[in-house]
């Protein structure tokens, strides 16, 4: 590989689409175009106690709260490649199209980072069918990790998920082996990944999510050694260390044209407390504006709720949040595209 051209290409893309080396430049309303989406790992039935929806309830509740697309996880119930055959794919396609909230990305929960060469290897056919699944769906976009650590299913009568046993699985499995190691696992699994991704005319977005990518420079430099065209950035403002408008301006800038995939998150808890917006969408959508991007930011509530009385709040709770959640980030979006028109 040729480094110095690696490195030219890869800046002339993070830097194309509305800023300058120098700083941000001022957007007009037209270039205000982020759209809302839901991501489906809200409603799988994981985080909330009770059942997941099925993917017509999971359209007809997007339509309903006002989203303008949907995002498909990819684990059970919603998107595992073991349960979506073609014509399923494109049933499912044809019913989100016809209500006007398209499928516009698919998300896998892949770890490349397994020290075990067979789960290694498990994870790379588990891409590979997610990729043709993604096809099948109509869908150019699979959000992916570099590592991912997994949840916990909490049983009844409590319900919910959990993070920590997964944490200290992948903490242990890997305390023997270096970073550098680890790291070049992941970047040899994404440059498989992305081989496929292109024979399928799909971009791969890598999040800026721990474990191994440890902020956007490590996101942006993954992309980077792996060079290619089909792997780019899904970078979301809640995983950002720094969150003030103008660390915010300076990452959207290293990111550019990169940038095809982004979320968002809010929560209102029992008590009425608002504890997930965050001032810093605001910035975060002008910066996107910015940069030309044009995709979805899409709704995830997926972290371990409120327990009350021994058990975790159910699917109400999770309505509730994700009527207002698209509330609030249209009328952020709102508000920016008002702002750039004066």
């Amino acid at each position: 590989m040729n480094n110095e051209i690696t490195r030219r290409r890869f800046t002339g893309m993070a830097l194309a689409g509305g800023f300058t080396a120098g700083g941000a430049r001022a957007i007009t309303a037209d270039q205000v175009k982020v759209k809302v989406g839901l991501y489906s790992i809200t409603y799988l039935g994981l985080w909330y106690r009770g059942r997941a929806l099925t993917h017509a309830e999971l359209i007809e509740r997007a339509r309903k709260f006002g989203y303008e697309g949907i995002e498909i996880d990819g684990k059970r119930p919603h998107g595992n490649p073991l349960d979506m055959p073609r014509k399923k794919c494109e049933e499912i396609r044809k019913r989100a199209e016809e209500a006007g909230v398209p499928i516009y990305a698919v998300a896998a929960n892949n770890d490349l980072s397994s020290p075990i060469p067979e789960h290694r290897e498990s994870q790379l056919v588990y891409l590979r069918e997610l990729i043709r699944m993604a096809a099948n769906l109509g869908v150019k976009v699979v959000r992916v990790f570099a590592a991912w650590r997994g949840v916990t299913v909490v049983p009844p009568p409590r319900g919910g998920g959990r993070y920590d046993i997964a944490i200290k699985v992948w903490n242990t499995a890997h305390e023997p082996f270096s970073p550098e190691q680890t790291w070049d696992w992941c970047r040899q699994g994404l440059i498989e990944a992305a081989r496929w991704a292109g024979d399928h005319g799909i971009t791969l977005a890598l999040q800026n999510h721990v474990p191994v990518v440890n902020g956007y420079r490590d996101m942006l430099r993954m992309i980077r050694e792996v060079d290619s065209p089909h792997l780019k950035a899904c970078l979301d403002a809640p995983l950002l260390k720094n969150r003030d408008e103008a660390s915010i301006r300076e990452v959207a800038r290293a990111v550019g044209s990169l940038q095809v995939l982004s979320h968002f998150g809010y929560e209102q808890r029992p008590d009425g407390t608002i504890v997930k917006p965050g001032t810093f969408y605001k910035p975060f959508v002008r910066a996107m504006a910015g940069i030309g991007y044009s995709g979805y930011i899409g709704y995830e509530l997926c972290h371990p709720l409120p327990v009350i009385g021994g058990r975790t709040v159910g699917i109400d709770y999770v309505d509730k949040n994700a009527r207002q959640a698209a509330e609030f980030m249209h009328g952020v979006i709102a508000e920016v595209k008002k702002e750039a028109a004066t």
